[in-house]
């Protein structure tokens, strides 16, 4: 079973840039992309996902807002312009946060971290 994706990013050239990386990756589907935190908001509230790609800032409600938003937020990796905001992306449980622009290696190394089981811990 694939691992759902949704790319959230206000810059159709970023959401490009990480559907063409994740098609090196057989085990995940890309299920849907939105330009805006609101819209989407709305396609998981339709329908649910295993890994979201997220923008940090964009117009209306920002990736921040979205993630604290949603009861049941599937695992996230921020692409983001903006260093600033990585205490608060790892605060809220972020895999990991990208800065843009972001190479293939780069995002390989994220997508370990979603695809390689975590080791067992020593009770």
């Amino acid at each position: 079973m694939k691992l759902k994706v949704l790319i959230v990013d206000d810059e159709p050239h970023a959401v490009e840039i990480i559907a063409r990386y994740l098609e090196s990756f057989p085990e995940v589907e890309v299920v849907g992309s939105c330009h805006a935190g609101v819209s989407a908001f709305q396609f998981l509230r339709q329908q649910a996902v295993d890994l979201m790609f997220l923008d940090i800032k964009m117009p209306g409600l920002n990736g921040m807002a979205l993630l604290r938003s949603l009861p049941n937020p599937p695992k996230v990796i921020f692409t983001t312009a903006y260093r600033e905001y990585a205490v608060e992306g790892f605060d809220l449980n972020a895999l990991d946060y990208l800065l843009k622009p972001v190479s293939f290696e780069r995002f390989s190394k994220a997508m370990a971290k979603v695809l390689v089981p975590a080791a067992p811990r020593m009770p």
